[in-house]
This record gives C-alpha cells, sequence and structure tokens, in this order.
C-alpha cells in the first residue's frame, strides 16, 4: 500500500471537468486506488464517489493505492493534481 497526502489548489477544487480527468487518469491503472478526506474514503475511479467528497480549493486530501503499480499511480494522479489539472 502506497500514500500520500495533497491539497488541492486549482480554483473549483475536484468538481465536473477535473474530477472526470482525476478518474481518467485513475482509471490507467492496475491498481485499486481510494481518495481520502476527513474519515470518508471512497474510489478514485467512481465520478460519483469522487464528486461525493466535496474537494473544494484548498481541500487535504490523501491518494492510496495497493497493486502491482500502486506507488506510479499515487505519483501520476499528484502530478495531476499539482498542475491544477493544466488549467
Amino acid at each position: 500500500m502506497y500514500m500520500k497526502e495533497v491539497v488541492v489548489n486549482n480554483q473549483v477544487g475536484l468538481h465536473a471537468r477535473p474530477a472526470t480527468f482525476f478518474i481518467q487518469k485513475a482509471n490507467e491503472f492496475k491498481s485499486s486506488i481510494w481518495v481520502e478526506k476527513e474519515e470518508r474514503r471512497v474510489n478514485a475511479k467512481s465520478l460519483l464517489g469522487v464528486l461525493s467528497l466535496g474537494i473544494i480549493k484548498g481541500s487535504s486530501i490523501n491518494l492510496i493505492a495497493d497493486g502491482p503499480d500502486e506507488t506510479e499511480a499515487v505519483d501520476a494522479l499528484l502530478e495531476l493534481i499539482s498542475t491544477n489539472f493544466s488549467e
């Protein structure tokens, strides 16, 4: 299992379009991936799950992966978030 914490800093948080990019990236990996915010954990490959967390600008989240490509998965999602989804 591999986990990292990240702060979401893009303007709209993880909502609508950025969430779609996030889920598309998560689905590129074989590992199970979760997003955790304040004791709630959801599947990072589920749009409804990710949107249900209400991740807004400034939110701190944990990215957790477990599987054969867990490190690459978390690092790729971290890169996507840290570049503000190329906005």
